[in-house]
């Protein structure tokens, strides 16, 4: 069976410049869930908003679950968060007919309810503006100079939109699970849904790096599909004019790359050519992604970091603050500046 490995991608700003160490506590990776909306106040489903630390999400929802004496499946959370780190986050637990109990009880050492709302309807998978990241790295040492340079890039032109390691399991196994998968191997439904993630995710951070090779990750390419900034709109355009390239300078709209699974390509011309050239390479994904009934999707190429800011505490510790869309990974801004993520 083909079996396939995760390469080093490549970068865009000149490789890491130092190196550090993150996460050497959970209180050295901070992660804060923005919603996409405002609860209304008033339904079925409470809203609460937890801290959480050194925890996973399945976890807090088991918990959440045998707390409010109700079924898993009445337990929602719009995505996962990262176990080691403090992360804050959105669940919604379904109570028909019922009062909330108090909910200040469900206090423990890793866990603690900071907010809670009701709602209408229950939190969805991915109804998330973005996620607001503070990031300490330890033991820093490298070009400070060098550093600063690539942090100001950074903030002035977006990093490239790159589906993060923990994407891909331990050593890039999930992709090779989904071979196996594809194969014919027994897999549980949430396993079946991580391992479609990973193939994906790998043909579409493989369509950015040809991008980024030839240096059109953040240019126009004649057949291209475009998404609006902070948005899933998108529209296609077949040669590039004044107004697209434009607006591309001003990241008000980025390139985007293919998501795949059935359906149209939704681009032409070069593009066409340039995803299809990439998918052909890895067939037994690609079929086995169609098989799984996995629908076509576009991801934008490019990001926007937001409200970037840093400062080196001392000289050997260096501290982050920024915000990402819904979707795009910290250790994709990391990587551009530290060795070691």
């Amino acid at each position: 069976m083909q079996t396939i490995e995760i390469p080093i991608w490549p970068y865009v700003y000149g490789g890491p410049s130092g190196q550090g160490k993150i996460r050497s506590v959970p209180e050295d990776f901070v992660v804060k869930e923005n919603l996409s909306f405002e609860p209304s106040g008033a339904g079925e489903h409470a809203f609460l908003q937890i801290e959480k630390t050194g925890e996973n999400t399945d976890y807090v929802a088991r918990q959440l679950a045998r707390f409010a004496n109700v079924r898993q499946r009445d337990v929602s959370f719009a995505g996962l968060k990262d176990r080691h780190a403090v992360t804050t986050q959105w669940f919604s637990v379904w109570l028909p007919g019922k009062a909330d109990p108090d909910w200040t009880q469900f206090a423990t050492d890793s866990m603690k309810v900071l907010h809670t709302v009701r709602h209408a309807r229950k939190l969805k998978r991915g109804v998330l503006s973005g996620n607001s990241f503070k990031i300490i790295i330890r033991d820093w040492q490298g070009d400070k100079d060098k550093t600063n340079r690539q942090l100001e890039a950074i903030k002035a032109n977006g990093i490239a939109n790159y589906f993060g390691s923990q994407r891909f399991g331990h050593e890039g196994q999930n992709v090779n699970k989904a071979l196996a998968m594809f194969q014919g191997a027994k897999v549980g439904r949430e396993q079946r849904s991580l391992y479609l993630s990973a193939a994906r995710s790998y043909l579409f951070n493989q369509i950015l790096v040809y991008r980024i090779t030839r240096k059109n990750w953040n240019q126009p390419v004649a057949g291209d599909t475009y998404m609006f900034d902070l948005s899933h709109s998108c529209f296609k355009s077949e040669q590039p004019d004044a107004e697209i390239i434009s607006r591309l300078e001003a990241k008000e709209i980025h390139p985007t790359g293919a998501l795949w699974g059935r359906g149209e390509a939704g681009v032409s011309a070069d593009t066409l050519s340039i995803e299809q050239g990439i998918i052909d390479a890895v067939p037994q994904l690609v079929r086995g992604l169609i098989a799984c009934n996995v629908d076509k999707d576009r991801r934008a190429l490019r990001v926007k970091v937001q409200d970037l800011r840093w400062q080196f505490v001392n000289d050997r510790v260096l501290e982050l603050c920024f915000t990402l869309p819904a979707g795009s990974y910290a250790t994709a801004v990391l990587r551009e500046i530290i060795d070691g993520e």
